[in-house]
């Protein structure tokens, strides 16, 4: 049975997840470079490349809720319905960055 997170120390913290994580941020760089080989400037146009270099910037500073502060950037934070589908999945980020409807 594992420990309540608040009595597991830093350390024992880093030994069971940081290889893991590490990993995780190996991905996001293969990606972010893959991006750039296919075509530097436009992958900076795409609300969901924006999307993720504000949620790095949100990682590297000081906080306890990166969490939410993450999920709010990729978060469409409108309340009113859509009259119909615009699409036929999610995109995995809301594009804030521009005022027209996507489809």
């Amino acid at each position: 049975m594992s420990k309540p997170i608040e009595k597991i120390s830093v350390v024992e913290l880093l030994d069971e997840y940081f290889v893991e994580n590490r990993n995780r941020l190996l991905e996001v760089a293969a990606f972010l470079d893959r991006l750039d080989r296919a075509d530097p400037t436009s992958s900076t146009a795409d609300f969901r490349t924006k999307a993720l270099a504000a949620a790095l910037v949100s990682l590297s500073g000081p906080a306890a809720n990166h969490v939410e502060q993450i999920q709010m950037l990729l978060s469409d934070p409108t309340t009113e319905p859509i009259p119909a589908l615009d699409r036929k999945s999610a995109i995995g980020a809301y594009d804030r960055w521009s005022q027209e409807v996507r489809s």
